[in-house]
């Protein structure tokens, strides 16, 4: 009698994805299911994205410009505002999505397939991309609406946009793990950084400070940051405060330890409700 072959593999040697694939996948997953939540449910959708900074920029040049004549840095307030605010707003996002990340993933982080690895790097890539794409829209825009003829150095305010991000995501990652061991921090975080907006040099320049005053803001990231975004604005503008070595440092410890106390409690975090 003949020997007959299977005409399918048995079901163990068919190959299998790769976890590299399939993280991509979930990743993917997860970040369309942001989208959709976070711009599809609302009018306009990423139009939002757009605008919503573009209101809190001109209100704030309209308010300033009532107080003194010109900006610390040109003639164009709106320009100013806009080379702080973005960055900074950018670092607001990420951070703030990264903290709830767990708790917006929480029914998708049931599933075997889907790691809180995922749902992390999901928010952090779509808000970063979101931010960079809305700061490059919103000042170009500017550029040809306000005629300021300013020279754009690329390197540093793509590099300022990644520290941001950078940042960011080691706040988040550790008021991940925070927020959730412990709730109080989320309204103690909240209290602590309001005044964020003015310790950050979004609305005046750190040279103009007072020496104290310098001293202790120094230690801020973010006021290295916006330091650093304007110089690719203005070619004058040469900070020598601005430490990039500093904040990336700042940047990836707060990841790395943030990463590790989500890895020891992420299950702690998904049961607690």
């Amino acid at each position: 009698m003949p020997l007959q072959l299977p005409l399918t593999a048995p079901q163990s040697a068919r190959p299998r994805p790769t976890r590299s694939f399939a993280s991509f996948r979930a990743i993917s997953a997860l970040m369309l299911r942001e989208m959709a939540t976070q711009y599809g449910r609302s009018p306009g959708g990423y139009l939002w994205a757009l605008l919503e900074p573009l209101g809190v920029i001109v209100v704030m040049a309209a308010a300033f410009s009532l107080l003194v004549r010109t900006p610390p840095l040109g003639n164009n307030f709106i320009l100013f505002y806009a080379t702080g605010f973005m960055p900074f707003l950018l670092y607001m996002n990420v951070s703030n999505v990264i903290a709830r990340c767990i708790d917006f993933s929480r029914p998708l982080l049931q599933y075997p397939a889907v790691t809180w690895v995922d749902a992390m790097l999901a928010r952090l890539f779509l808000n970063t991309l979101t931010g960079v794409l809305v700061t490059f829209v919103l000042i170009t825009t500017l550029l040809v609406v306000t005629d300021t003829r300013v020279l754009i150095e690329l390197p540093p305010a793509l590099i300022a946009m990644c520290l941001a991000a950078l940042v960011g995501a080691g706040i988040g990652t550790m008021n991940c793990v925070l927020f959730g061991l412990f709730p109080v921090w989320s309204q103690i975080w909240g209290i602590l950084t309001r005044p964020l907006v003015l310790a950050s040099g979004v609305i005046f320049l750190f040279d103009g400070l007072p020496p104290v005053v310098q001293h202790i803001l120094w230690y801020n990231p973010l006021i290295h940051i916006t330091g650093l975004m304007r110089t690719g604005f203005y070619p004058t503008y040469r900070p020598d405060y601005v430490s990039i070595v500093y904040v990336a440092i700042i940047g990836v410890l707060l990841l790395f330890f943030g990463i590790l106390l989500l890895g020891r409690y992420h299950r702690e975090l998904l049961n607690n409700r």
